[in-house]
């Protein structure tokens, strides 16, 4: 079935391509070389947020290779084809004692107006957040490697007729499937579907934005799950249930003897959900631009009566929108973000009682106890750590082992002598565990990043550059690590123009 879907995604995307093109299509590659090595476990800002591309022993050598083709740009007189395909292919090999070969991105994609189709795997962030810098999006932050889905959006914030510009909207909706490999519930899928509107034309100072994300983990079989939250193994699989999961409702057939679905778990919903609502607002100054965003979470209701409001993201993205000038030292941008964790609605669960339905254990499940990651990695912020990444000596958990965090975070990046670019991360955390399974001692925690890249002439242009990276502290292993690499970035030839008539443009 799955490769039925995917076959009709794509051919409908060959005809897309093959009906419109206006111009040339551009496709863009790159190709790095680098060296990667560490006193210890690589350190945590050399891996996270990397698409679950590097891995947690180092190796000794890193090849990464890419083509992608996006969409047409829009021609001399502002025109572009209502309807257009695209593509987009990453390759990464990591040689060494843990040699890999991953493929984090392989799509194909086409547009219709403003909706998009995509099949495949796609680096994405989910959520009201500073893509650049941030510690992480809360719910999906580009932590772990993508998923295979197939997505039907509205990609980026596209106006409503009839508001004059003034509200804009964007929104996904997809399907998408869990790893199997070494994880307990074995044939899992994802849902995901968001929406967020923007109040405020392009032009404006002050733009507000709100919306939601909702993910769900769904179906599946284990010979390892207890009988009382899964009787024979079995978790509601069947498609007839999709409608309950997407709406978040009770399961509509408490009587279905097929799977006979008795757990407290499918009275209440059918899969594990979870998600964040965000806020923003963005400011237009004469020389700056400043973006503050809230991104509220959900495990289980206790956003919804309010118990959880402590916990949440919080940023400050402040960028310069000046051109360089020639100064020995330029910002770019700074980015400063705090994330409390540690409330989860407090340390009792009572169902009976609104007010005291806490412990909500974000990005854990009863069911799905491998939690809220893919291939051993946290899918949403990394300072939700699994126990593979902490320290051995610390209160050891399945899955995620430490998820009651409070964080405060800062990102800088600037342009060093009108030609060096440097990026810097700077962490500093402490840690709780989890409430079935505290850290007593509650470990503080330090990780920080510089990074420079720097022009050279090579092989007819080229950049180097160079990463220092150092964790210490009591949560992870105390290391310090270096990345050098070297990248090509260019154009590959062009493709071939319309034989359409122009009238047809839009």
């Amino acid at each position: 079935m799955r490769f039925f879907l995917v076959w009709i995604a794509y051919g409908a995307f060959v005809c897309f391509g093959s009906e419109l093109v206006y111009g040339q299509r551009i496709n863009q590659y790159q190709l790095e070389v680098g060296g990667l090595g560490s006193s210890d476990q690589t350190p945590f800002w050399l891996r996270a947020n990397q698409y679950g591309t590097v891995p947690l022993t180092n190796p000794a050598l890193r090849l990464n290779a890419g083509i992608q083709a996006g969409y047409r740009p829009a021609d001399s007189t502002g025109h572009r084809p209502k309807v257009d395909w695209g593509y987009g292919i990453n390759v990464v090999g990591n040689l060494g004692s843990t040699s890999q070969f991953l493929l984090p991105e392989a799509y194909i994609k086409g547009r219709i107006g403003a909706f998009e189709l995509y099949a495949g795997r796609r680096k994405e962030i989910i959520g009201l957040v500073d893509t650049l810098l941030t510690s992480g999006s809360y719910i999906w932050s580009g932590n772990a490697l993508p998923f295979p889905k197939i997505q039907l959006a509205i990609p980026v914030f596209t106006p409503i007729p009839l508001t004059g510009g003034v509200i804009s909207v964007m929104g996904t909706f997809s399907h998408g499937w869990f790893e199997n490999g070494d994880r307990l519930v074995k044939d899992s899928y994802l849902h995901q579907s968001s929406f967020y509107g923007r109040l405020g034309k392009p032009s404006w100072r002050v733009r507000l934005y709100g919306g939601f994300n909702h993910q769900v983990m769904w179906a599946g079989h284990s010979d390892y799950l207890d009988p009382t939250v899964a009787t024979n193994g079995k978790l509601p699989s069947n498609i007839k249930y999709f409608p309950a999961v997407v709406l978040g409702t009770r399961n509509p057939y408490p009587d279905d003897k097929a799977i006979q679905t008795i757990s407290h778990f499918e009275e209440n919903r059918i899969g594990n959900h979870l998600g964040s609502v965000d806020f923003a607002v963005e400011v237009n100054l004469n020389r700056w631009n400043l973006f503050a965003y809230r991104q509220f979470m959900y495990d289980d209701g206790s956003l919804f009566y309010g118990t959880n409001l402590d916990d949440g993201l919080n940023g400050l993205r402040i960028r310069n929108k000046d051109q360089p000038t020639g100064a020995a030292l330029f910002v770019r941008q700074i980015t400063l973000e705090y994330m409390f964790t540690g409330s989860q609605g407090g340390d009792l669960f009572i169902l009976e009682n609104p007010q005291k339905r806490g412990r909500d254990d974000y990005f854990t499940n009863s069911q799905y106890q491998d939690g809220w990651t893919y291939f051993g990695r946290t899918i949403g912020t990394p300072f939700i750590t699994p126990l593979s990444e902490v320290r051995p000596s610390l209160p050891s958990r399945f899955g995620i082992a430490n998820n009651r965090v409070s964080l405060f975070h800062l990102g800088l990046s600037a342009l060093v002598l009108n030609k060096v670019d440097i990026t810097t991360r700077l962490s500093f955390s402490r840690n709780a565990g989890s409430y079935p399974i505290p850290y007593l001692t509650i470990p503080a925690q330090f990780s920080g990043l510089l990074t420079a890249s720097v022009p050279t002439n090579l092989l007819g242009g080229t950049t180097l550059n160079g990463s220092v990276a150092v964790d210490t502290g009591e949560l992870l292993p105390n290391s310090v690590g270096a990345y050098i690499a070297i990248r090509k970035t260019g154009l590959l030839g062009g493709s071939r123009r319309a034989s359409v008539s122009p009238r047809r443009a839009y």
